[in-house]
């Protein structure tokens, strides 16, 4: 383990790992451990275990645990290892508690189950949350739990809680969060990350606001592309960046407006695609259509040859042994 605080270990693309699922439904842990090893060997800066990609509203709480420690394990210190916590306040104290114990490095706090509640009863939430553990909190805002930028700037004062994940995609709110915060805890070390579903389609417009931390959900399937675009969007190659939007991210995320629940199951489709047998997703998901399945795998070559790598074969796609992660 590292000395360095969860804030200042946070760089590079976030993975948001899967969960795989044998034949039965049941958790199978030696192809998950498979899954994020082999994304942290692609180049993860960071593992973000039973999240929402990862499925955290299906897993019990023995089964969040055993992850967790999978993905701490084969993350050895390399990455911080960041795993998901939610429901009602004693419930995500619960699951803080089974993560701590699993040995991982912070939480990503989700919203709230169901209730709609005022910015007082968030932050009573968050920071009830921060002191129940030692371990550093991103605070997830969308759907139930959007905060006023006075909100963000109190979060960023309670001690362990470091960062703002933005699921809303209001451009004029998170520039006014950024505004408050800076104005009213400039020395907090607060961190943003663009949290949107396959968030690399506004990350030129983030970049415009100082957010360069996102979660890429295309990196748990084709992670060439995903560095590819991150490499042109750190670097200022917007042509690059453009030409992957345009040719892949865009149709990409057309494709997954076509069916519920999509930001997950066709992620998962993707992954058993490129050779890793990850399982279908649990109820009340369910899996994409074959014939979106096959248009996805025609976006993966396209992907692929955008980015000049190999001959962008979905089925094939460098990944030798199908350890979940191409390469």
């Amino acid at each position: 383990m590292t000395s360095a605080s969860l804030a200042e270990r946070l760089d590079g693309l976030l993975f948001f790992p899967v969960t795989a699922y044998g034949p039965d439904g049941a958790l199978d842990l030696e192809i998950y451990r498979a899954h994020v090893r082999a994304g942290i060997e692609a180049g993860a800066g960071a593992v973000f275990a039973c999240c929402g990609t990862g499925e955290f509203h299906a897993l019990t709480p023995e089964e969040f645990h055993d992850c967790v420690v999978v993905a701490v394990e084969e993350a050895a210190g390399r990455v911080p290892v960041v795993a998901g916590a939610g429901y009602g306040t004693a419930l995500a104290i619960q699951y803080a508690k089974l993560a701590e114990r699993a040995g991982a490095d912070g939480l990503l706090a989700m919203p709230p189950y169901l209730v709609v509640a005022d910015q007082e009863g968030l932050i009573r939430h968050y920071s009830a949350l921060a002191g129940a553990t030692d371990l550093d909190i991103i605070v997830y805002q969308r759907d139930n739990a959007v905060l006023a930028p006075d909100s963000v700037a109190r979060l960023a004062k309670v001690p362990g809680i470091i960062g703002l994940k933005d699921g809303i995609g209001d451009l004029d709110l998170m520039q006014r969060v950024v505004s408050a915060v800076r104005a009213d805890a400039p020395d907090e070390g607060f961190r943003y990350f663009n949290g949107l579903p396959t968030a690399e389609l506004t990350g030129l417009a983030y970049r415009g606001i100082g957010v360069t931390l996102y979660s890429s959900a295309v990196f748990c399937f084709v992670p060439e592309v995903a560095l590819a675009f991150h490499k042109a969007l750190m670097t200022g190659d917007d042509e690059t960046a453009n030409k992957l939007l345009d040719g892949f991210y865009r149709p990409l995320v057309e494709l997954r407006n076509q069916g519920r629940g999509y930001a997950v199951s066709l992620v998962k489709a993707g992954v058993r695609l490129r050779g890793l047998d990850v399982g279908e997703v649990r109820p009340p998901l369910s899996e994409p259509s074959p014939a979106h399945v096959k248009e996805l795998a025609e976006l993966i070559e396209r992907g692929m040859a955008l980015v000049g790598d190999g001959d962008g074969d979905a089925d094939k796609g460098g990944n030798e042994g199908g350890d979940g992660v191409a390469r």
